[in-house]
């Protein structure tokens, strides 16, 4: 049992036939936290216009979220531009639920983080309405190979392999995106007077000390099958949870308290 004091999860794309629902519900079930955020595109609204696919999975991790928030979980959801409908009920409670537009968590360390889902950076990232169009066509195609991929894998007894995410990390033009898309979280976090964001949108898990600033993308639950966690220490780690679960990036205690007394010289 993963025990925790906030967990992070966002791009989960519930309805969407690419949910990685059956790992994420494993993931719920064998954790446990105060807190946890959803960060935006919970419920794939876009693809369940052309499509709904919800399987037993997906109901499931609906019930065991709210069954966690009726045992005094705290969960807050901050809607992304693919439940962007739900940004209407900002500042209401849904049961246990509560539905913000941005959000602020304070880490046991005593750091600020600003929390959204991202899609607002996207006019800073984007390459003109072509490059966009091209982007989304070349990744519903990829996430195309990685479903059959992974049930080929499967077949033969293999572990869940992200194919779309071994594609773009060897792309240019990829990686110029992310790095563009975290530059302007980072500024954003600055502006606002925070020590770090945390964010998901761009399904490309991070944590990095940039600039003084602790940028975090959770990831996804389309390939990536990521969520952002904080420890009970404060410190903060992705998990990659398939088959088998391990900790793939990690903001270790050490590194954020040689930041924050660098930060108290200055």
């Amino acid at each position: 049992m993963l025990h925790c004091r906030t967990i992070f999860l966002s791009d989960i794309h519930l309805g969407n036939k690419d949910c990685q629902a059956r790992y994420l519900l494993h993931f719920l079930e064998n954790s446990k936290a105060q807190t946890i955020y959803l960060l935006g595109d919970i419920i794939d609204l876009w693809a369940m216009r052309r499509q709904v696919c919800w399987t037993p999975e997906q109901n499931l991790v609906i019930k065991t979220l709210l069954a966690k928030a009726e045992q005094g979980c705290e969960l807050i959801y901050i809607p992304g531009n693919h439940d962007e409908e739900f940004r209407h009920w900002a500042g209401r409670e849904f049961g246990e639920v509560k539905i913000q537009l941005r959000g602020c968590h304070t880490t046991a360390l005593g750091k600020k983080l600003l929390l959204l889902h991202g899609d607002e950076f996207d006019k800073e990232v984007n390459f003109g309405r072509f490059h966009t169009w091209l982007g989304d066509h070349l990744y519903d195609f990829l996430l195309f190979l990685n479903r059959w991929t992974n049930r080929i894998r499967r077949a033969l007894g293999g572990r869940y392999f992200s194919l779309a995410a071994f594609i773009k990390s060897k792309v240019p033009g990829a990686r110029e995106a992310i790095a563009r898309y975290r530059q302007a979280a980072i500024d954003k976090a600055k502006r606002s007077g925070f020590d770090g964001v945390v964010c998901g949108h761009i399904h490309h898990p991070e944590i990095s000390l940039q600039d003084g600033v602790i940028y975090c993308n959770d990831g996804d639950w389309i390939d990536s099958c990521t969520a952002l966690v904080e420890e009970m220490d404060g410190s903060l780690a992705i998990y990659h949870w398939t088959e088998q679960s391990h900790t793939i990036a990690a903001l270790p205690l050490a590194e954020i308290k040689a930041e924050t007394a660098a930060q108290q010289a200055a």
